[in-house]
């Protein structure tokens, strides 16, 4: 049996119930994806995003919804080892990959400070415009369970609010288009433990910065929330699903404020008190 044939059965296999069954479920409880939608799964050469192209590529194969797929990688500027493990990985795993250039990688270098959060930014748009020119309407990104839960509990110690990353969002810059995150329930460490399985190694952060960031990272909240939600399972095995349900079973009764959209004045519960 050829290797991306066993890799993907392995996805449907031994991780049935802690990857494909919550990846499926997922696609179905946040409707992510429609009949006649043409998807552009983003890969960045990580462990993610290259499981979720899996996934895709697996659930177009079956499902009952027809729906196009593109796999574009966007190279902002990659070192060129960087670059060609994410062209060795694709052709093991037998994705079909589309690489366009940009010049984010440029940009951020001459902006200085912390190259991370401009990466980001430029980058969401780089995607949308590409996938918006090969006639895509959505997006797909690799964010996991992990990212979600980490994501509310900065937003409360660090924004003083309560916000998280949501399963799909309409683009308010690219009209038609939107963004969708088919591995929202899915945990990062049954990627990681997949990843593993197949003796998979993917580039953790494939820039020009990995190794200028590798410090800040280490001090990153993100982090910093990751051992807080490790050390809260100590006493609570179940505290991380309990923080993803508490965004889906929101008491409005009891919120003393709230605002629909960001930029929204706030309005208090003492309004209809």
């Amino acid at each position: 049996m050829e290797r991306h044939i066993e890799i993907e059965r392995s996805i449907i296999k031994k991780y049935r119930k802690s990857i494909w069954n919550r990846f499926v479920m997922g696609i179905k409880d946040y409707q992510l994806i429609n009949s006649g939608d043409k998807i552009a799964v983003c890969i960045s050469g990580g462990k993610d995003s290259m499981l979720m192209a899996k996934c895709i590529q697996h659930l177009q194969k079956y499902s009952d919804v027809p729906f196009e797929v593109e796999y574009i990688v966007m190279d902002p500027g990659y070192n060129p080892e960087n670059r060609q493990r994410i062209i060795d990985n694709a052709k093991t795993l037998d994705i079909p990959i589309k690489i366009f250039d940009s010049p984010i990688f440029d940009v951020v270098s001459n902006v200085g400070g912390s190259p991370c959060y401009l990466c980001a930014r430029m980058r969401r748009g780089y995607l949308y415009k590409q996938a918006q020119s090969l006639g895509c309407n959505k997006i797909a990104l690799g964010h996991h369970f992990d990212d979600v839960i980490e994501t509310i509990l900065m937003s409360m110690l660090y924004a003083a609010e309560i916000k998280t990353m949501m399963p799909k969002l309409h683009s308010t810059n690219y009209e038609g288009m939107e963004l969708i995150r088919p591995l929202y329930m899915v945990k990062e460490e049954d990627i990681i433990a997949w990843s593993k399985y197949n003796n998979l190694e993917f580039i953790r952060c494939a820039c020009k910065f990995t190794e200028a960031c590798a410090n800040d990272e280490m001090d990153s909240k993100r982090l910093e929330m990751k051992q807080l939600i490790k050390d809260m399972k100590k006493v609570n095995k179940n505290v991380d699903i309990n923080i993803f349900r508490s965004i889906h079973n929101v008491n409005l009764a009891t919120v003393i404020g709230h605002k629909k959209c960001d930029g929204d004045e706030v309005h208090s519960f003492l309004e209809t008190y």
